[in-house]
């Protein structure tokens, strides 16, 4: 088997910079009761509780090792967690990666025909930027990219 240069085969060659799974998203349509699921049976702490308004959700969340679990409460039947919860129900909604530098990611990604939810880079839970891949780009897993620019 060859290996191939990036400098030979520079369309092939991957710059962004995945770091780690930052969390994995779920929705869910209590939040204070899922709340309990997660300390009383499976021992977890959650370590913080937020509303992104713009994004019509309430967040908990847990860390597991150096991951998290971001619990996703709809507080709008409208928004896209009230959407995704009234025609899958609860569960795993997205998988969320950590990147440096996510507008350059973004624009590799747009190079290599991903369809991007978000076009840019906004403002999500526990401030980080944050953009969205769409799930017909990516096997059908909704995916997430996120940096914490304060680090």
């Amino acid at each position: 088997m060859a290996i191939i240069s990036c400098q030979l085969v520079e369309f092939n060659c991957i710059y962004m910079k995945l770091t780690h799974i930052e969390h994995i998203g779920i929705a869910v349509k209590n939040l204070e009761e899922s709340i309990s699921y997660y300390e009383d049976v499976l021992g977890l702490k959650c370590y913080a509780i937020e509303e992104v308004k713009d994004q019509k959700v309430k967040t908990a969340f847990f860390m597991v090792g150096e991951t998290k679990i971001e619990l996703l409460e709809s507080t709008d039947p409208e928004g896209p967690i009230g959407k995704f919860l009234e025609k899958k129900g609860e569960g795993v909604h997205h998988l969320a990666f950590a990147v440096d530098g996510i507008e350059n990611a973004l624009e590799e990604l747009k190079t290599k025909g991903v369809q991007l939810v978000d076009q840019a880079p906004r403002k999500g839970a526990e401030g980080l930027d944050i953009a969205f891949l769409h799930p017909k780009s990516t096997k059908g897993v909704l995916t997430e990219l996120c940096e914490n620019k304060n680090k």
